[in-house]
């Protein structure tokens, strides 16, 4: 039979936020992986998988999350964890990798999926959606994320202020991911397209040492990393006005 590799989305870091079907693939699962860096230190999906199985059945695998800069360093990482991953999957029916957020969405399950594809090619791939940073942003501060035709777009910072303001000039709502170092920057883009006003940004969401603040509070201070930023569309037509 051929092995099946899971990704499961196992939300952006409160425990409670795990759905009943990823929590079941974790559990089903002869092992599961959880990304690391290099530096050892337990990650947002590792915490989060310990509430549901136990230490034994998890493996830690390092992939270079943080490297982006030096390209040849990152894909040696990859390479590896792929192999790594690889090795797991000939000796097991079903391995479950666990992923922050959703794997579908900016995840480094995407990469990883490529790279079984090659080295274990009969192997069965599936995905567990997760929720999104983005949400539970929303659901806590009470931003909407969209109303009736509005569009939704989702910027990592990553690729740059320029990227975010473009999308900041248009109709519909804005989300950002990634931006903790680049806060100076998205709070001039805000201010710049008028949009200050209704932001909101949270940090370690789901974590005891969470924050969630209005963006008109962002001062130019970096930020963790993993940082999310919701700037609503601008909304005067009353209710169902864009219906």
């Amino acid at each position: 039979m051929s092995s099946r590799l899971v990704g499961v989305g196992v939300g952006p870091g409160d425990p409670e936020l795990v759905t009943v079907k990823g929590v079941n693939a974790l559990r089903e699962a002869d092992v599961v992986v959880v990304p690391v860096l290099d530096t050892g230190e337990r990650g947002r999906a590792e915490a989060t998988v310990l509430h549901y199985v136990p230490e034994e059945k998890i493996v830690r695998v390092v992939f270079a999350l943080n490297e982006r800069s030096d390209r040849a360093r990152r894909e040696a990482a990859w390479d590896a964890a792929g192999r790594r991953v690889a090795e797991l999957l000939r000796g097991h029916g079903a391995v479950a990798f666990a992923t922050i957020g959703d794997p579908n969405v900016y995840s480094t399950f995407t990469y990883l999926a490529q790279t079984i594809a090659e080295l274990v090619p009969d192997t069965v791939v599936e995905t567990v959606p997760g929720i999104t940073a983005m949400q539970d942003l929303a659901a806590r501060s009470g931003a909407v994320l969209t109303e009736g035709t509005e569009p939704l777009t989702l910027v990592p910072v990553t690729a740059g202020a320029t990227v975010l303001k473009e999308a900041l000039a248009g109709p519909g709502t804005v989300v950002a991911y990634k931006f903790g170092r680049q806060a100076h920057e998205v709070a001039e883009a805000l201010r710049e397209t008028g949009r200050i006003g209704d932001a909101v940004w949270g940090s370690a969401l789901g974590l005891t040492e969470d924050s969630i603040r209005p963006a008109s509070e962002l001062d130019g201070t970096p930020l963790p990393y993993l940082s999310t930023l919701i700037s609503p569309a601008r909304r005067d037509g009353g209710r169902g006005g864009k219906l």
